[in-house]
């Protein structure tokens, strides 16, 4: 998989450990992992552009090596790089290899010409600060240690509370000859250099792998290191990519296949992970800093958008992002947004987020006929508070039901949104089914009732005239004031998705005319990314398109993603309507596990 040009950041990582500024000249400007102790990510971060955590050097002959390093993606997710000047070839990979605690970044050197040359290899950096980031990034105020160490005669990066909080630490396969490290007293940045002196014969090659492992203090980071260095770079790459080949798609279309990979691994790394201090499974938006709400959670965002990717791709782990949400997420399902242990980060009902668990329970049982995750006590007892909540939030007359925030988590115009009861619709659809299943008549007739009674109280209430065609509004008070509007993060276009209605309803089909008509501010007619956004960020929003790859409009969302950029290929929140470059929410993880899955849904070959 090549890499696009206009790419700046090659985000990697695995299930503990996050690498989302890997830039393409090589640095590494941050990495992170998550922490339930502190409900967020810990980053550990460089002083700037120029001294970042970590870069890989190379001298020939004395002097830097310099050519632009040209990239690509094996099996869409691992990165690694190639460059040659003068006859010599300088190539190099970076893995976080499943299931380690770590990764690795490997050189290779060889010299094609007909005499010898001396060449220094090996990395260098400055560890400057550390961040605690929810949504906002606050540096720990903590003591950075560097040292010496027996457990993998280096150095080992140390960060000292009342004890040790982490530790990194570096191992190589060959002896280095140059293990320097010094601390500046007045601003406590550590800088370092690891370097490997070799006169490299003709027609000669010399590979160096650096292994790095993280732990919570000097020994798990020194070991995790070791571990690698044990299993070997070719082993553990080799696994990872046996991981990768198992849970990639296709589409039967190379370059679809390139966007529909990278984003389904990118949210399957960056919108679930593993805690480093009590190795939890846990969902977040993005283990991205360069995503606006990092590091927490939403119930819409990993139930409804990220969810249906790692389904397709992997039972084992969908069950778990379940568990999780019926555990540490049951007490505050449909509150705006959580830390990572479930305790309120941003107060605010949001109507869809308390339905998202049921849809995406139906949908991990439907794909899997794993029943027996019913008779959990966890599950039931999560459907329950689920539907005490729900009847809560009813109208007093009518089988509506309001919200106090929207599908973008900005304030209600009027509290009954369509989109919103249609999920309630599906809510209630699904468990009529469920009981069905345990063979209770009278609940599944109940909930049926329920589920007929707000499909006619939606066509009844939340239909209007508009310019002599009937369709559905987005909002309104039921006293009688509508709005006429759509949010990507929760469109009027999906209700043929949820099985609302078909596709050639006719109100339906008045709507998307009006929605997507040039008197519409945010339908951007005519330009050349032309798709739906809404004032939240008043511009295309990748949402959008999945939207449009699950609505019958899969040619005109597949031509809009493969001609957009949007960041190195990846996800963000919204476009430029003219060029395509990400303006809003870059590194947006779910919403790329939402886009990977709407792609395959559209054009997906299943696997023999």
């Amino acid at each position: 998989m090549k890499i696009r040009l206009d790419n700046i950041y090659l985000p990697t990582g695995n299930e503990q450990i996050s690498i989302p500024t890997l830039h393409t000249d090589g640095r590494i400007e941050n990495i992170n992992f998550i922490s339930m102790k502190h409900r967020g990510l810990i980053e550990i971060v460089g002083e700037m552009e120029h001294h970042p955590l970590f870069r890989p050097i190379l001298r020939v002959n004395g002097n830097s090596f310099n050519e632009k390093l040209n990239w690509e993606r094996e099996s869409f997710w691992l990165p690694k790089f190639s460059a040659e000047k003068e006859n010599v070839i300088w190539s190099g990979e970076i893995t976080a290899p499943a299931g380690e605690r770590g990764f690795y970044y490997s050189f290779k050197v060889r010299n094609r010409g007909d005499q010898n040359v001396a060449i220094e290899m090996g990395m260098e950096g400055s560890w400057a600060k550390t961040l605690h980031t929810i949504n906002e990034s606050k540096e720990v105020i903590a003591t950075p240690k560097a040292y010496k160490s027996d457990w993998n005669n280096s150095i080992i990066f140390e960060l000292i509370g009342e004890t040790p909080i982490f530790a990194f630490a570096p191992i190589t396969d060959k002896e280095l000859d140059i293990i320097t490290w010094q601390q500046d007293s007045q601003h406590g940045v550590i800088s370092y250099q690891l370097l490997k002196n070799i006169i490299l014969q003709p027609n000669e090659d010399f590979t160096l792998c650096f292994y790095w492992g993280i732990g919570l203090e000097e020994v798990g980071a020194a070991t995790s290191a070791k571990e690698m260095l044990r299993k070997g770079y070719n082993t553990l790459k080799q696994t990872t990519l046996k991981w990768l080949n198992q849970r990639t798609l296709t589409t039967g279309d190379k370059k679809l296949d390139e966007v529909m990979n990278l984003n389904l691994f990118f949210n399957f790394f960056f919108a679930t992970g593993k805690t480093l201090d009590t190795e939890e499974d846990v969902l977040v938006t993005s283990r991205s800093p360069r995503y606006y709400v990092s590091a927490s959670y939403w119930d819409r965002d990993s139930l409804l958008w990220s969810f249906p990717s790692i389904l397709i791709t992997d039972r084992k782990r969908a069950r778990s992002m379940l568990d999780y949400v019926f555990t540490i997420q049951k007490r505050n399902i449909g509150i705006h947004s959580r830390y990572i242990d479930g305790t309120v980060l941003e107060p605010g009902f949001e109507l869809d987020e308390l339905c998202a668990p049921i849809v995406a329970l139906d949908r991990y049982l439907a794909y899997t006929d794993d029943w027996d995750y019913m008779k959990e006590a966890h599950v039931k007892k999560s459907l329950q508070h689920i539907v005490e909540i729900l009847e809560q939030h009813r109208h007093s007359q009518w089988e509506l039901y309001d919200t106090f925030l929207q599908p973008t988590d900005d304030p209600i115009v009027y509290p009954y949104l369509t989109y919103n009861n249609v999920l309630v619709w599906k809510t209630f659809v699904v468990l009529s089914n469920f009981a069905l299943r345990e063979n209770k008549q009278d609940e599944a007739q109940f909930f049926k009732q329920k589920a007929d009674n707000v499909k006619n109280a939606i066509y009844n209430h939340m239909v209007v005239e508009d310019r002599g065609k009937k369709i559905f509004v987005w909002s309104a008070d039921l006293e009688g004031n509508v709005n006429i509007y759509d949010e990507p993060p929760g469109s009027l276009q999906l209700f043929p998705y949820y099985g609302f209605c078909s596709e050639e309803d006719i109100i339906y089909k008045n709507t998307l005319e009006v929605i997507r008509s040039k008197e519409t501010p945010y339908a951007f007619k005519g330009c050349r990314f032309e798709e739906l956004g809404c004032y939240h960020a008043e511009h295309p929003w990748v949402l959008s398109i999945a939207n449009s790859f699950l609505s019958g409009r899969k040619e005109h969302a597949k031509d809009l993603v493969l001609r957009t950029p949007m960041d190195g290929g990846i996800a963000c929140e919204s476009i430029d309507e003219h060029t395509g470059i990400p303006r809003t929410g870059e590194h947006f993880a779910t919403c790329a596990g939402f886009l990977a899955y709407s792609i395959y849904h559209a054009y997906g070959i299943e696997k023999m």
